[in-house]
């Protein structure tokens, strides 16, 4: 049975709440069930790329998790309103040359009145990092 959506007024605790589920949706790799977060016409900007809609996560997120190998993720709530909430994240992956990256970012997040997210904007840097030097090491 799944989780019960959390819905908007936030408080802190329920912010935190939101952002735990979104890491935890995130680290299954799974693009089905992550889309289901989002509303049907969800509006993305993930670094310099626009996205609208279900179906476009969906191939997204497909394409970033094939490209983006033993993808780990952790977010932290930065700060949250009413109806918003913004994050700061980082995660770990390797490409299909055994290469290690470390992701940094900021997100911001708008829901609706549902709990489903209407808008992501999302800015990442991305860091090479040698796999002596991850920090997430077994956390999959």
């Amino acid at each position: 049975m799944p989780a019960p959506i959390i819905k908007p007024p936030f408080t802190e605790e329920t912010a935190r709440a939101k952002v735990k589920a979104a890491e935890d949706a995130w680290n299954t790799r799974d693009p089905d069930r992550v889309a289901l977060a989002y509303t049907p016409d969800s509006d993305w900007r993930n670094r310099d790329r626009f996205i609208r809609g279900r179906d476009e996560i969906r191939a997204f997120l497909r394409e970033k998790w094939a490209r983006e190998q033993d993808y780990y993720l952790q977010k932290e709530l930065f700060c949250f309103s009413d109806t918003r909430i913004a994050v700061c994240f980082q995660y770990e992956w390797h490409d299909a040359d055994g290469q290690w990256w470390r992701s940094y970012g900021n997100e911001n997040w708008d829901f609706d009145a549902e709990g489903l997210m209407e808008r992501r904007q999302a800015s990442i840097n991305d860091v090479k990092i040698a796999e002596a030097d991850r920090k997430f090491r077994g956390k999959r």
